[in-house]
Formats: C-alpha cells, sequence, structure tokens
C-alpha cells in the first residue's frame, strides 16, 4: 500500500496575494445591502449583472492576480519593465474576464486597483500604498489608447478617475475606507456594518467616475450627500442609520446611480485589510 501525504503543500506568496485579491472582490459583490450595486438582494442599478456573475468574474481573474505577484517576485524592484509586465498580464486577465462575462465588464476598475496592490505586497515594500503608486506613475508603452468610460468622465468633470486615485496612494482606501472599518469594528458594529461604513466612507468624498457616468453630478451629489448622511445617523448598525441607507438605495436606483468606482476601492481596503491581518505585510500601508 502506498502512504498518501494528506498535508497541504504550503502555498506560495503570489498563491496566498491571488487568494487575498479574490477573497475581497468576492466579499465587496457579497456585502449587503449596498446601495445601488449587485449584492445579494438583487442587481442594483444594474440589468447586466447579477451576483453569480461577478463570482465567476472574480475567480477568471486569480490566475492574472498571481502571475502580477509573481512578476514582482521575478523582476524584484519598481521600475518600466515591472509596469508594462503587470499591463500586458492585466490585459490579459481582462480578457479572462470578458470571455467569462460574455463581454460585461464586472471588475475592469478592481483589476488595476487591486492588481496594482497585490504587485506591491509582493515587493514587500514599507509602504504598500505609496509602491502601488509609483507603479502607477510610470508609464506603460504598449497600453491602448481608447478612453475608458471613467477616462472620459474624469477629463469631462476634473474628477479622480482609478488611475489618478492609484497614483495618488489610493487617499480614499487610507484616509476613508481603512479608518472607517477599524472604527466600525472598534465600536462592536459587526464586521457586515463596518464593511458597509468603509463603502460609505468612501463615498462621501469620492468623485466616481461610475456615478458620474451614470448619472453626471447630481447622481454624485445624491450618492455623497446620502453616505455622509447614514454615518451621521449612526452607520449601518443603527436603525437610523439603516433607514437612511435603504433612503439611500432607492435614491441611487432611480437615478441609475451605480457606485462601481467606491466598491472597487471597497474591495482594495478589504485586500489591504487582509494582507494586515495575515502578516503578509510588515510595513504600513
Amino acid at each position: 500500500m502506498h502512504a498518501f501525504n494528506l498535508q497541504a503543500k504550503p502555498l506560495s506568496l503570489a498563491d496566498r496575494l491571488a487568494d487575498l485579491a479574490v477573497d475581497a472582490l468576492i466579499d465587496e459583490a457579497d456585502l449587503s445591502p449596498k446601495p445601488a450595486l449587485v449584492d445579494r438582494r438583487g442587481n442594483g442599478a444594474h440589468t447586466d449583472l447579477h451576483l453569480g456573475l461577478m463570482h465567476a468574474s472574480a475567480l477568471a481573474l486569480w490566475p492574472a492576480f498571481k502571475e502580477m505577484a509573481e512578476a514582482a517576485l521575478e523582476i524584484g524592484e519598481v521600475g518600466v519593465p515591472l509596469r508594462e509586465a503587470i499591463g500586458r498580464i492585466g490585459r490579459e486577465g481582462e480578457q479572462a474576464m470578458l470571455a467569462t462575462t460574455n463581454g460585461v465588464n464586472t471588475h475592469r476598475g478592481a483589476i488595476w486597483a487591486l492588481g496594482l496592490l497585490v504587485t506591491a505586497a509582493a515587493l514587500q515594500p514599507e509602504s504598500i500604498a505609496l509602491c502601488a503608486a509609483r507603479l502607477a506613475l510610470l508609464d506603460d508603452r504598449y497600453a491602448p489608447t481608447p478612453l475608458s468610460h471613467g477616462a472620459q468622465v474624469a477629463q469631462r468633470y476634473g474628477a479622480r478617475g482609478a488611475r489618478e486615485e492609484a497614483q495618488l496612494g489610493f487617499p480614499s482606501v487610507l484616509q476613508r475606507g481603512l479608518p472607517q472599518l477599524h472604527k466600525s469594528r472598534a465600536n462592536g458594529h459587526g464586521e457586515q456594518n463596518a464593511r458597509l461604513d468603509a463603502l460609505l466612507a468612501i463615498m462621501t468624498e469620492l468623485a466616481d467616475t461610475c456615478v458620474l457616468y451614470r448619472a453626471g453630478e447630481p447622481g454624485l451629489q445624491a450618492m455623497q450627500a446620502g453616505a455622509q448622511a447614514v454615518l451621521d445617523a449612526g452607520g449601518s448598525a443603527s436603525l437610523s442609520g439603516r433607514r437612511r441607507l435603504h433612503e439611500l438605495d432607492q435614491q441611487l436606483i432611480a437615478l441609475n446611480a451605480s457606485p462601481g468606482g467606491a466598491a472597487d476601492l471597497l474591495a482594495a481596503t478589504l485586500l489591504l485589510d487582509r494582507i494586515e491581518r495575515d502578516g503578509i505585510s510588515q510595513g504600513a500601508f
């Protein structure tokens, strides 16, 4: 008889980071009740998205996240070679996503944000966000020139798109998402409510290009003011806050204003939180 070794082989750093990135995307999708976003209740303001599609899309991106981390480990430093390598891997990941979703853009912004953070984390820098920003500031000669919806809207309204958010070191994550997540946890609000509060904190100030594209400045103002009203009422864990959250959900659905940019940055928040809690990074964000 053969003796089988049932002990699991330790995961590589690249495997662990890819797992955490996919987990963050699935946790973001599952979080409920999110205003006008796909969640366990339904499709929010979307007609072409549903929860199963979000899960499938997240899982389809695992190889890309792993490959980005491996590129960082192989190249070993921030520079144009690494920037162009992860740009190529990201575009291949986007194609895998689109093949899985039959052409629906589920996670294009998240590939950019989480891809940069996974790559930076693999380098084990003193600050993951600063390292990701240095990468985001570098030019990729092979990047396609057509403007995304987010980039078009960023130009029209002077808003920061996903690219600029990364280049600035993810201020929405470090200054709003993570502090609110930690604060709500410390106040005993429960993990799901803490995550909802983190999303709302991001929404209070983000010039979300998804909202601007779908609903213009009235939609953006409704999102920001409504998110602040929920937090002012006590957050997701309070009865008054829940009522305000329901009102915000209805208002944004009526405006067709889905805060997809904020959702991507919540996933980035959850990823950095997981990296810290799993002890992968010894440095600060």
